[in-house]
């Protein structure tokens, strides 16, 4: 049986959130030894190492040909900050809390897609947006608690995470998943170059194992989500963006026993019924507009 785009781009985003999430667990437990810009730096050299592997079948020359070169690298240094922020939150944060919060981006990506992609918003999607707002205050619960400035770390993470998504569709339209792949990690490497070697503490062998399987796990994760918003439109893919939150709720509670409290889950559960709304919501609206254009384009 043959597959949908947009039922490939499903299973590629879920792949790819789980391999997120494996990989957020690792960077939890290295980030507590090792500094943030050292992680990065070494992610994203092993990085370039699998993504010349992937891209070896086309030749490095070729592979690495972009039409759009100024959108591959501002679409590399946003998933460098985006991913150092994330990492950064791990240290103080639990995985649930941060993914959590972090469950806003696929809501981000509507309103960024009208705004870059031309894509057409209406109430349904706003009120959308304006409810997983709500859930994630409901999470952060401004006014019942003090406020730590952690929780500020997975929101901006989730606004990079929306725009690099947003970047990678528009790169989709000119450039090949490797060559994509190949510019994330070339452009990676050298910026974390910059604050890699500042803080370097040398690995013990257990930890550069560790750091090896981020990389392999990133690149395959980076992949699949490259391949499925080749695929698939951005607003197609986003409700199986929140499969995140329920892979990272597991291994934190398996990994670190981190359970998170009711207003979490509440939060999070409005976050996501919000998301999911607006895909059921997106989804009638098309058999609508296919059903009625229907009759219009036979011949009378």
């Amino acid at each position: 049986m043959t597959l949908s785009h947009n039922a490939l781009g499903a299973l590629l985003t879920m792949l790819a959130m789980l391999c997120f999430a494996v990989m957020d667990a690792i960077s939890k437990f290295l980030v507590t030894e090792y500094a943030v810009g050292q992680l990065m730096w070494v992610r994203y050299g092993l990085l370039c190492l699998f993504a010349a592997f992937v891209a070896r079948r086309r030749g490095l020359r070729a592979a690495i040909k972009s039409r759009r070169p100024g959108l591959q690298i501002v679409r590399s240094l946003v998933a460098v900050i985006e991913g150092a922020m994330f990492v950064l939150a791990f240290r103080y944060l639990p995985l649930a809390d941060t993914h959590a919060v972090a469950a806003t981006s696929p809501l981000i990506v509507i309103a960024l897609g009208v705004l870059f992609l031309g894509e057409r918003a209406g109430l349904a999607r706003w009120l959308a947006v304006a409810v997983g707002f709500a859930g994630v205050l409901l999470i952060v619960r401004p006014g019942f608690r003090t406020v730590d400035w952690p929780l500020a770390l997975p929101l901006a993470g989730a606004v990079l995470w929306a725009g690099y998504q947003i970047l990678t569709r528009l790169s989709a339209r000119t450039d090949p998943p490797d060559t994509a792949l190949l510019w994330s990690a070339i452009v990676a490497f050298i910026a974390s170059s910059f604050v890699g070697p500042l803080d370097w503490k040398w690995p013990t062998p257990t930890a550069w194992a560790l750091m090896v399987t981020i990389a392999a796990i990133g690149t395959v994760a980076h992949y699949a989500l490259i391949k499925a918003l080749d695929h698939a439109e951005a607003g197609a893919v986003q409700p199986y963006s929140y499969t995140l939150l329920v892979w990272a709720t597991v291994t934190g509670w398996l990994v670190f026993g981190d359970v998170p409290d009711g207003w979490t889950i509440l939060g999070g559960a409005v976050v996501v019924a919000s998301g999911l709304y607006t895909w059921h919501h997106d989804r009638q609206a098309a058999r609508v507009t296919s059903g009625a254009a229907g009759p219009r384009s036979r011949p009378s």
